[in-house]
Parts: C-alpha cells; structure tokens; sequence
C-alpha cells in the first residue's frame, strides 16, 4: 500500500511538471529509465556471486546427503540389532534425525542470509552507478522500467549503466 502511495505521487507530480497547472506544456527535464534485472543479472559481481553461492550450496548439499546416507545406515542396522541394543541405537538415531534437523535450518539460514546481503550490496553498487551516471549526464528523472507501462526506447540508458558498472568492476 505504501508503494502504491509513493507510486500514485510520483505519477501526479510528473503530470504537473509535464502538463502544468493550466496543461501547458513545461519541461519536465531529462527523464531515462532502467531495466534493473537486466542490469543486475549482466552485472559480472552478480555472475561471480552466483557461482560462489553454487558452491556453497553444493558443499551444503554434499554434507546434508552424508549425514542423510549415515543416519539410512543406521536405520538399515536398526533392525539386525538384539533388542536390548535396538533402544540405545534408537537414541542415537533420534539424536542424528535432530542434529540434521538443526544443520538444516543454520545452514539454510546462513545461505540465505548471505545471498541477501549481497544482493543489497549489488543493488547498492547499482543504485549509486545510476545516480552518477544521472548527475555525469544532467538526467533530471531515472525511473526504474517496472513502474513504466510505456517508453521511447531512446531513454533506455540501461546498456551504458551496465558497460559503466562492469568496467568499475574488473579494475578492482
């Protein structure tokens, strides 16, 4: 509901500056606008990030399907086993079953938390590139292209912003 707020008075004050009060024509400024997922999934931090987080999801996978595999075996023995040895084996199986449970949810945590810190790391870079690169070129108005229903392809400035970010980038 807030965004819709935001949104409705950002239209409104578009139109005024546009139209005017007396719908005379007035200038509005430089407007552009950016396909942010376009420039978030080109972004090479992005691409690099992605990878790292692969691997941290695949080590995780591996590690889970370990002690997944372990606690089959022990099921698979539960029942070779003489009865007054099957309560202890039990226990020990209860206590795998709540371990995994417990590696599951920290290390899902941890994944997801890191991921969304680095998208806002990312999404900040990206913000800041946008903004100089407004300021550098004299933009007035840079509009995210989801908040659009039409536009000249002409103010698209999302490929210079892009060029403009990885080339930052590689010279760290």
């Amino acid at each position: 509901m807030k965004i819709f707020k935001v949104l409705t008075v950002f239209i409104l004050a578009a139109i005024f500056l546009t139209v005017g009060f007396r719908g005379e024509a007035t200038a509005a400024g430089k407007i552009g606008f950016v396909d942010l997922s376009k420039i978030f999934d080109g972004y090479q931090k992005t691409k690099e990030y992605d990878e790292v987080l692969g691997k941290k999801q695949a080590e995780y996978e591996k590690s889970r399907n370990a002690k997944i595999e372990k606690l089959k075996e022990a099921q698979g023995k539960l029942a070779l086993l003489k009865e007054s040895e099957k309560e202890k084996a039990g226990k020990e199986m209860e206590q795998m079953k709540s371990d995994l449970l417990t590696y599951d949810q920290a290390e899902r945590t941890e994944l997801t938390k890191d991921r969304d810190e680095k998208i806002r790391e990312i999404l900040l870079e990206i913000e800041k590139q946008v903004s100089e690169f407004a300021k550098k070129e004299g933009y007035d108005f840079i509009i995210n292209d989801r908040v659009l229903i039409y536009s000249n392809d002409a103010l698209d400035i999302t490929e210079p912003i892009l060029k403009q970010l990885n080339a930052g980038y590689t010279k760290k």
